[in-house]
């Protein structure tokens, strides 16, 4: 089958970065479901995998986490799906990923493709769904309040993929006023069209600015990108008793005494933890993509695809990859197809 994996971790620019290789079709394990790939979409992580993770010696690293597809094969114990079923999913860090015609992945990441979406609509949802779904919802708990503060929740970061839905999630699915920053025009524009109440710039003091909106401050935020620049802001703005989350790699320390005096909880969030370590309810994975699908298809959230840069291919994720790397993504970058 046709795929796109590398054998050295190197720069985006290099020549050898990603490859267009040919690899066995995978067979399928007890609960696997073996889809054919129609389309996938690109995000931070891969990119971060790209630079750092290096294969077996002859063999080929194959990246890529979201796709949707259509079912083929099921495993001996497979039970939710069937061969013919169209399906999206975020996959699993430690296997290989889904720039192949033809995937693996365990039946309880994977959620039922929204029916009023294409495929190349719904490979934009599940990563950032999933990551978005369990910040606010299992780690945040937003839908518990915090007493005494502004009802609202901040998200730094709000125009890339993680930021779009989960503007659209705390939007729909909350009464919380939605704070999102985005830098450019483009990007503030995109998150106000995505449901933002108020949108600020995060290259200014985030702190101040809250302050001028007049709602008090905020019970929740959640930090996507470049938390050790703005830990400190958060950390002034941010409700005595509210909790924090973050996604992001910090490449500075970050200094959490700030939060003691405050007594604010801080919670970190990966949606590959359930897959990596099997937890016991990894299967929740399955019910919350089938839960955004049932939310997409009544029109309550919809897609954050931004762009098709082409077919799936070394060349075009390569360029999504450097756009991916220039920190300048709105929404989701997808291919479609080989």
């Amino acid at each position: 089958m046709r795929a796109v994996g590398y054998q050295q971790a190197l720069p985006i620019d290099s020549e050898a970065s990603l490859l267009d290789v040919e690899l066995p079709r995978p067979d399928p394990g007890p609960r696997d479901l073996v889809v054919e790939v129609k389309a996938v979409s690109v995000n931070p992580v891969d990119a971060k995998v790209r630079r750092r993770a290096v294969p077996e010696p002859g063999g080929y690293k194959v990246l890529g986490y979201d796709a949707a597809g259509i079912v083929r094969a099921a495993g001996s114990e497979a039970s939710l799906f069937k061969p013919g079923d169209e399906v999206f999913y975020a996959g699993a860090i430690t296997r290989q990923g889904t720039n192949a015609e033809f995937h693996a992945v365990d039946e309880r990441l994977v959620g039922i493709k929204p029916a009023r979406l294409s495929f190349e609509e719904a490979a934009a949802l599940p990563l950032t769904t999933l990551t978005a779904w369990e910040t606010l919802f299992d780690r945040l708990d937003i839908r518990k309040p915090v007493t005494g503060t502004g009802n609202a929740l901040l998200i730094v970061g709000g125009a890339g993929g993680v930021g779009s839905i989960a503007i659209q999630l705390a939007r729909r699915l909350t009464d919380l006023t939605v704070i999102a920053t985005a830098s450019r025009p483009e990007t503030q524009d995109w998150c106000r069209t995505l449901g933002a109440h108020h949108v600020i710039d995060h290259t200014k003091p985030l702190a101040e600015q809250v302050e001028a909106l007049g709602i008090g401050a905020p019970a929740f935020v959640f930090s996507i990108t470049h938390t050790d620049s703005h830990f400190p802001e958060i950390a002034k703005v941010i409700a005595p008793q509210g909790r924090f989350a973050l996604i992001d790699d910090p490449k500075d320390p970050i200094d959490i005494s700030l939060l003691k005096s405050k007594s604010v909880s801080i919670h970190w969030e990966s949606m590959f933890t359930r897959s990596t370590f099997q937890t016991a309810d990894m299967e929740r994975q399955h019910e919350i993509l089938n839960e955004a699908a049932r939310l997409v298809d009544e029109g309550t959230i919809r897609t954050t695809l931004s762009e098709i840069l082409g077919s799936i291919n070394a060349a075009n994720l390569k360029r999504a990859h450097a756009v991916i790397e220039s920190n300048r993504a709105k929404g989701k970058i997808v291919l479609s197809g080989f």
